[in-house]
């Protein structure tokens, strides 16, 4: 049986409902192969993205915006309608490199060095954010799968009750963001805003534990072929707040609010 996870994409999924007679069952490799397509279609989209915004022929603005609002319909359709993930799930890799790609141009140019207000060279926040984000989920993975960390029922408790807190305060932040007020100390580039922070990429890194669990778990399960698509989408939604808040980190360290 599979236990609760933080992560909405595997939260309470039954199978069964998903089966298809003949179809085949759910596979490591299947997940591993449909998550590197999604994880291409986001680096490709958000390179892309990068260089529009760059050449000025994009709007940074704009494309977060369109990339964010599109992504979350994207994953709400797959949330809802699993059977579709193999449409879905790409759609939301590509609406997440339209975002990321803004998003990372956006704090890019920030730290760029400039000379009489032209930009001449750039900081690589973005490159170190990447780096990073990929030797987090190595380092998840082999502690997982060497069992260093166990998914204990108290361990994935705790993880999805962090989460659960981080999300409400980030809502908070959104409601009192409305009335001009908010939660300054996520901003901040002090010690408790840097800490925070901090703490937020641990609890989001340890989510990727909890859905290597729930790969391996609906795989012992025989889970059917067509859920590759929505497991592999549920882990890209868990590596994408990583690089985002990981990101958001570097920016905290380098003093930039």
């Amino acid at each position: 049986m599979l236990h609760k996870s933080s992560n909405p994409a595997f939260a309470k999924i039954n199978f069964a409902s998903y089966a298809k007679t003949g179809e085949g069952v759910m596979t490591i490799n299947g997940v591993i192969n449909k998550s590197l397509l999604l994880l291409l279609i986001i680096i490709v989209g958000a390179s892309i993205t990068w260089n529009m915004v760059f050449q000025g022929t994009a709007s940074v603005t704009g494309l977060m915006i369109g990339g964010l609002i599109m992504g979350f319909i994207f994953a709400l359709a797959t949330i809802f309608k699993k059977e579709w993930a193999h449409i879905t799930a790409p759609l939301y890799a590509i609406a997440q490199g339209l975002f990321l790609g803004a998003l990372s141009a956006f704090i890019e140019s920030s730290f760029l060095t400039t000379e009489t207000g032209a930009a001449t060279a750039q900081s690589g926040i973005v490159m170190k954010a990447v780096a990073l984000t990929f030797g987090v989920f190595l380092l998840m993975f082999l502690l997982y799968r060497n069992r260093i960390i166990k998914p204990t029922k108290k361990f994935m408790l705790g993880v999805t009750a962090a989460t659960g807190a981080i999300a409400l305060m980030y809502l908070l932040n959104i409601v009192l963001g409305f009335f001009g007020s908010g939660l300054s100390f996520l901003h901040s580039s002090g010690p408790f805003g840097i800490i925070i922070s901090l703490v937020i990429v641990t609890v989001a890194a340890l989510n990727l534990i909890l859905d290597f669990k729930f790969i391996e778990d609906g795989v012992n399960q025989g889970a059917p072929k067509q859920m590759e698509w929505y497991f592999s989408f549920g882990l890209m939604v868990t590596l994408v707040w990583l690089y985002i808040e990981i990101l958001r980190l570097l920016a905290l360290l380098s003093g930039r609010n």
